[in-house]
């Protein structure tokens, strides 16, 4: 996914800049990029790869390099960024969270207009870069922004950094986040609200779809107002979010101990104890310990001091091997016991699937699966949570083809909430893994923990109901 950090003083921010950023690092494992601006300076900017390093090694000794009172950060999972653009718009760096689908012929459409990409990282299309030359094409930033809202088909939430001020966009449909927060001396922007407390920031507002705001010192200009169609990531809450952030006012644990709360209630499995696998199975875990009444141990753990998040490895059998090191079972507490597991998600199955034959082997006597999400039947065009290049590599998908003979047939019966197709693919799921029994939440009970409409939330990798901006026949 990625996330991103701005923030503007009265005074120097370098430091609110650096660790703001870096509280951003759970969602994202390829890039990080900070440039700041300072009157008599200019831009300043450095971008490093975190493929086989942490956001902090690799700026930390960098910082007195910067200087100025504004400044905009990101952990990307994409594209080197921030991109740097001279145009008739001024100076200005940009920072993206973006899946943009048609980069391609976005791409080939700019060129015959005589447009030029130039930042090229593995032979691809810095969609960072892209995104700043439609931005161009506008008379001011706020049309530049609206053409990508018209044009890119996917996503995009973006910082761009100016000589007066951070100007702030949220994705069309709101997929991705932004909220404000405020302090004395100045303002900061960012994906997640975890960002703020420690930096003595206090959360003022989140963004809404489409909003344009022009972030200054002394306060907060509305540059555009939000469109009214809104569909933010449910997978925010699932997976993505670090337990402390809100979304929309609505905090990530506590919407997991909701749906384990739920799970747990509604399950008649009998069983010894629940654990969750770290971290963000662990407030589901929580949550379901109370409503099944069963109690909660530790019986995984993550080995935090060199494990903190996911490296991504180039090699697929090292990065098998990571996922497999950062977990430890706890052999005294599964030993000749009914333990439930509870995870945010299953995509391949194949890190499960270890794990399962793994808990076995350290003396568990029955392994129950608890996900808090119902079954991924659909490739996510919006956001791009995992690395899959097919819906095929999806566990769900593998199974309606094995069934069907047709991966794409019948999928709306398989997302639908028990039924006896639903009923069949779960049990698969729960065969192949190797478990002794596994159960999704539904997505009614998912939608009734996040609080909002349904047609405020994008459900799309579990029914397929969701759309892109361009579909709405302009109903913004």
């Amino acid at each position: 996914m990625g996330g991103f950090f701005g923030t503007i003083s009265v005074k120097d921010c370098v430091n609110d800049l650096f660790y703001g950023t870096d509280y951003n690092s759970h969602l994202g494992t390829k890039r990080a990029g900070l440039v700041t601006f300072d009157q008599t300076k200019g831009f300043s900017r450095s971008i490093h790869s975190l493929e086989r390093d942490y956001f902090r090694s690799r700026f930390e000794k960098e910082l007195d390099d910067f200087t100025g009172s504004s400044g905009i950060g990101v952990i990307s999972d994409t594209d080197p960024q921030p991109i740097l653009i001279n145009s008739h718009l001024g100076r200005y760096a940009v920072v993206t969270v973006a899946k943009v689908n048609n980069l391609r012929e976005i791409a080939q459409e700019l060129m015959e207009k005589r447009m030029h990409l130039s930042e090229m990282s593995a032979n691809t299309i810095n969609q960072t870069e892209l995104i700043a030359l439609l931005i161009n094409m506008g008379d001011t930033f706020v049309d530049g922004i609206n053409l990508v809202y018209q044009k890119v088909k996917g996503s995009c939430s973006m910082l761009i950094l100016t000589d007066d001020g951070i100007i702030a966009a949220r994705d069309a449909l709101g997929r991705t986040p932004i909220v404000i927060g405020k302090k004395e001396d100045g303002y900061a922007v960012t994906t997640e609200t975890t960002s703020l407390p420690n930096l003595d920031y206090t959360p003022v507002r989140d963004l809404g779809p489409g909003e344009i705001i022009r972030l200054r010192a002394d306060g907060v200009e509305v540059l555009q107002q939000p469109f009214k169609r809104e569909q933010i990531c449910s997978f925010l809450w699932v997976y993505y979010g670090f337990p402390a952030s809100d979304y929309e006012g609505i905090n990530t644990e506590d919407f997991r101990e909701k749906v384990g709360k739920v799970m747990g209630e509604e399950d008649t499995t009998e069983a010894d104890c629940v654990c969750g696998i770290p971290d963000s199975g662990v407030g589901t875990a929580l949550g379901y310990a109370v409503g099944h009444k069963i109690p909660y141990k530790r019986a995984v753990l993550k080995y935090t001091p060199t494990w903190p998040r996911s490296f991504t490895p180039g090699n697929q059998s090292r990065r098998n091997l990571v996922a497999k090191m950062k977990l430890i079972p706890n052999r005294e507490l599964m030993q000749n016991q009914r333990v439930v597991f509870c995870d945010d998600s299953i995509v391949r199955g194949t890190q499960l699937r270890d794990n399962v034959k793994m808990f076995f082997e350290y003396g568990a006597k029955e392994v129950h699966a608890r996900i808090s999400c119902p079954p991924l039947v659909y490739g996510c065009p919006f956001i791009g949570f995992t690395a899959s290049k097919s819906d095929l590599e999806l566990i769900t998908r593998r199974i309606i083809q094995d069934f069907e003979g047709d991966a794409n047939k019948n999928l709306e019966k398989y997302a639908q909430t028990d039924s006896p197709e639903y009923q069949r693919m779960v049990e698969e799921i729960g065969r192949r893994l190797g478990l002794t029994s596994v159960k999704f939440n539904k997505i009614e009970n998912l939608i009734d923990a996040i609080g909002l409409p349904k047609c405020k939330v994008c459900t799309h990798c579990f029914d397929g109901s969701s759309y892109f901006f361009q579909d709405q026949k302009g109903e913004e």
